[in-house]
């Protein structure tokens, strides 16, 4: 494969090219996902901005193929790492064979990078990393809502009757502020550690897509006002992301999840739209994900480390 000065050739006409942040055009970057149908939220640029600033990227020539880079340093070494609240990232291309196109971009990573814990859409096999599966729901909306509930399991079924006994009323008048207490006082334990800078991230995208139009909050509260449930939906072209919810022992009493999605999935049937659950790696979540009829899709963990010891230890 011919090297070039800044990248190495996966074409004949194009060269990848390692971009640090300041370089990357973001209105070009944005132009080439409008071509991608379906494309999913975490690898547009205010994403990005927000929720792993300073992301570098491998690009080609043109624009064309596109591979963000979630970079940070630690210690004195640079790493690269998937942030909490984006589930995955890789290689996006309108054309092209987008596996093999991914195998070459991740080849041509920097070695500066001792240590690479990426999630992204392609199975590639490259060698010095690991690679492992991880697993995500999607829904596709193509179909009336009577045929939507026929494919629901029969305990989500069971648990959308159940909800529909309480009287609970969707609300959109929720703060992102509101949203984060409730995961941080009711679920977050089950969540792994989640340091102080996500949720500020987090809250920043919120109110950057409340703002933008780009995604809502959705919440259910008590009589009184308090906030039972609720979730942060980022809505793009033909996709429906359900990027993080949290919800009170009451609200599993009441069903309340089953309740606010079914209602998602009725107003949204026969769109052509996908619905996507943004995945989990707690069991009784997953379960809960199938439990709508939804397809499972597999994304993966490209892994690399080559920090010395002892620092690996601390990673």
């Amino acid at each position: 494969m011919a090297k070039g000065l800044r990248g190495i050739a996966f074409d004949a006409k194009s060269m990848i090219n390692y971009l640090k942040n300041n370089d990357i055009d973001r209105e070009r970057w944005d132009a080439c996902l409008k071509d991608i149908p379906g494309v999913k939220p975490y690898v547009m640029s205010w994403y990005l901005d927000t929720m792993a600033p300073g992301w570098d990227a491998l690009v080609d020539d043109d624009y064309l193929a596109l591979f963000p880079l979630p970079r940070s340093a630690k210690f004195g070494f640079n790493y690269i790492a998937t942030p909490v609240f984006l589930q995955q990232l890789g290689l996006f291309t309108a054309d092209g064979d987008r596996q093999e196109m991914a195998r070459e971009f991740v080849s041509f990573l920097p070695e500066f990078y001792r240590l690479i814990d990426l999630s992204i859409e392609q199975e590639v096999r490259v060698p010095g990393y690991s690679i492992t599966p991880r697993y995500n729901y999607e829904l596709n909306l193509d179909e009336p809502y009577e045929s939507v509930w026929v494919n629901y399991m029969t305990d989500c079924r069971r648990n959308i009757n159940i909800s529909r006994r309480y009287p609970q009323e969707i609300t959109e008048d929720v703060k992102p502020t509101e949203l984060i207490a409730l995961f941080r006082n009711n679920t977050a334990h089950r969540a792994g550690v989640i340091r102080n800078r996500s949720y500020y991230r987090l809250q920043a995208l919120m109110e950057y897509c409340a703002f933008s139009g780009r995604g809502r909050l959705l919440g259910v509260r008590s009589p009184r006002g308090k906030l039972l449930w609720g979730m942060f939906i980022i809505e793009t072209a033909g996709r429906i992301t359900m990027l993080f919810t949290a919800g009170s022992r009451k609200s599993r009493e009441l069903r309340t999840s089953y309740y606010v999605i079914d209602h998602i999935i009725k107003s949204n049937a026969a769109t052509g739209k996908v619905l996507d659950f943004a995945g989990s790696s707690v069991p009784s979540v997953a379960i809960f994900m199938r439990s709508f009829g939804g397809e499972q899709t597999t994304y993966w963990r490209l892994y690399r480390n080559t920090l010395p010891w002892p620092v690996r230890l601390f990673k």
